[in-house]
């Protein structure tokens, strides 16, 4: 059974990639024909918001994936010095985008493949994210959680302090995003959609409306600041990495206190 709800759960996931590859060459066309039409337009900016919907659930909601980077970077021109320049040709960013979804899939494939073969082995039950109020949020992170756990039996630490915090905070933004920006207290909860906060004003924020307690802040400087750390490979120690999991442990009971 746990291997067919994720055999199922990959398929509906590539399922929504191909179609929108599909969808993509089509206004690829459209736009190479006639670009200042505003049927190609509506088609184009349509695709564009399904295309993100789709990259945010598989990124879990946090900016930081290397899926959501990826489709971030598509949308911006470098210019000599290396500095992000608005604008990119419409029909070119329809083959960029194209490029990132394509990656998607590549990546989810493999992926599918190594959750099969450990849920075919597995001894335990994965964790559950039930609390979770996305539905479509929930198998995400717990893929993630599982493999936050591997990496750190594998001694890979860098990886396995990204994948706690990245669930940290997108459970955290989901616990936020059901409570409502207007329900928040004025004080403590910043301007401008909740997506958009920084990693730790997020945790703060939740702490203060009463959603999570003070266990987050035992977070290493290291998780802090794990958006950063990109290109930091070997920074990470296990402290980090087994601290950032036991914030995320004491976070998950206090979204889930019925667990």
């Amino acid at each position: 059974m746990a291997q067919e709800s994720l055999r199922a759960q990959i398929q509906t996931y590539l399922s929504r990639l191909q179609e929108l590859i599909t969808r993509g060459r089509q206004v690829r066309e459209l736009v190479a024909g006639n670009p200042s039409s505003a049927a190609t337009i509506a088609a184009n900016r349509r695709w564009q918001q399904d295309c993100g919907a789709a990259i945010y659930q598989l990124s879990g909601g946090s900016k930081a994936h290397w899926l959501a980077r990826a489709f971030s970077e598509a949308f911006l021109v470098r210019s000599a010095d290396g500095q992000a320049v608005e604008g990119v040709a419409p029909e070119e960013l329809v083959q960029r985008l194209l490029g990132v979804l394509e990656q998607g899939v590549a990546s989810l494939s493999s992926m599918g493949e190594q959750a099969l073969l450990q849920a075919s082995s597995a001894t335990t039950p994965p964790r559950r994210f039930d609390f979770v109020h996305n539905p479509e949020l929930r198998p995400i992170v717990e893929q993630a959680y599982t493999e936050s756990r591997q990496s750190l039996e594998q001694g890979d630490y860098d990886a396995a302090l990204r994948a706690s915090c990245s669930i940290l905070e997108a459970i955290v933004t989901d616990a936020l995003e059901h409570k409502g920006v207007n329900m928040l207290a004025h004080e403590v909860a910043p301007a401008g959609r909740i997506s958009d906060w920084p990693f730790e004003t997020r945790l703060a924020v939740a702490e203060s409306a009463g959603l999570i307690r003070g266990g987050w802040a035992r977070l290493t400087p290291a998780a802090r600041a794990y958006r950063d750390n990109e290109k930091e490979a070997g920074v990470v120690s296990e402290r980090d990495a087994r601290t950032a999991g036991q914030a995320l442990n004491v976070v998950m009971r206090d979204l889930n206190p019925g667990r």
